[in-house]
């Protein structure tokens, strides 16, 4: 892949092309998980086998008038959780468990979801078919309730199973963006450009695209669809090219995280994040690059601890005079989220981003990137975001 600024002088990107030689350098010392680590992907004789012996089971159960019941990792619970910094949030070799028990009044009916989005699976798989979350949920909406539902449930499957979710041919709608210095094959041969004016949707089959291509320098994670679409009408990806931008619009769903694991995995460029100064935007960018609880039996295959702080810091707000009038007062709710990121096991290794959420506990302010528009209109496209990049201000 070679690597030619176009429109920005080479040493416009000296710092970044330092921080990529650092972040070779880790790699090749083993300081990264090598691509591929962690879960696989199964192949369909073996995720029919798989839920043919939990069948099996349940069958066995029945015949020994013992109530069958479906044992799950607890993933509730930190004791069960392990931090490494070349992996993230993951799960420990012997955790415990959790019953949903056919018998119990408790969980009779998960018992009983969890067996029908099995049998749904199982044909799935038999019939090399697809299907959404989307799809699962409206086949019965009433029984089901909400999506949220059929969402936790199949996770809870693939964790039981110990196969990652796409292996199960249920995907997921995508809500992600991206734009930017990439093109690449989807799976049925079309051809996909991401250097247009506007943005293209993540695929719903990361692990179907295929010969990707960039010069990109760097890619940037943004958090909110408004920072992004406002980048976007700044040509910001022209001007500072070549880069790659990708937006999880919130919170990330799976494809956009995949994705960026997929970027990382592929070209091992720079991934920054930009979010709010505020205790959700940090959540946003711990999920990027240490995962989550819910997802840590899946972490090798989608944490990307590589990922770096760029924007907005709280001190940031200090350091650019950004007027106590474009900031917002920390709730309850912001206070309590604050702390619980505070505690987890990953901020002992990231003394920068304690000392920037200590600033913000201290301030009682969260701000958000728009506040920046008090500058002027432009200055994160203008200024902001380039002077980080070219002097290195990541944390």
């Amino acid at each position: 892949m070679a690597f030619t600024p176009r429109g920005l002088e080479a040493s416009f990107f000296e710092v970044l092309d330092q921080h990529r030689a650092f972040l070779l350098a880790a790699l090749k010392r083993g300081g990264e998980e090598p691509a591929g680590g962690g879960m696989s992907l199964a192949s369909s004789s073996e995720v029919l086998s798989s839920i043919e012996k939990i069948i099996q089971d349940i069958v066995t159960s029945l015949a020994r008038n013992e109530a069958p019941a479906f044992t799950i990792d607890n993933r509730s619970s930190w004791e069960n959780i392990k931090f490494e910094d070349s992996v993230g949030l993951h799960m420990v070799s012997h955790c415990t468990t959790r019953k949903i028990k056919s018998d119990s009044p408790k969980s009779v009916k998960n018992f009983a979801l969890i067996l029908k989005i099995l049998s749904m699976i199982y044909k799935l798989v038999q019939s090399n078919t697809y299907a959404t979350k989307r799809d699962i949920y409206y086949t019965d909406s009433q029984l089901f309730g909400n999506q949220t539902v059929v969402d936790n449930i199949i996770n809870d499957i693939s964790c039981m199973l110990k196969v990652p979710r796409r292996s199960l041919h249920i995907l997921s709608t995508s809500k992600g963006l991206i734009a930017g210095d990439l093109k690449y094959l989807e799976e049925d041969g079309t051809k996909v450009n991401c250097t247009r004016a506007t943005a293209i949707a993540v695929p719903s089959n990361i692990q179907g695209i295929q010969n990707l291509i960039t010069d990109a320098k760097f890619l940037l994670i943004v958090e909110k669809d408004a920072t992004f679409q406002r980048l976007l009408d700044d040509n910001f990806c022209n001007k500072m090219s070549p880069c790659i931008m990708v937006t999880g619009k919130g919170v990330p769903d799976l494809n956009t995280r995949l994705l960026v694991k997929k970027l990382w995995d592929t070209f091992h460029i720079p991934a920054f994040t930009l979010v709010d100064a505020d205790p959700h935007g940090i959540e946003i960018m711990c999920i990027y690059k240490y995962g989550s609880m819910a997802m840590s039996f899946e972490a090798h295959n989608l944490t990307v601890p590589a990922i770096r702080w760029l924007g907005l810091l709280p001190s940031d707000i200090k350091r650019l005079n950004i007027p106590k009038g474009t900031l917002i007062p920390l709730t309850k709710r912001d206070q309590m989220k604050l702390d619980s990121i505070l505690k987890r096991p990953y901020i002992t290794c990231q003394p920068f981003w304690r000392k920037e959420m200590e600033i913000m506990a201290d301030s009682k302010m969260k701000a958000e990137i728009q506040a920046l528009t008090f500058l002027s209109s432009d200055y994160l496209s203008r200024v902001y975001l380039p002077n980080k990049l070219k002097f290195g201000g990541w944390i």
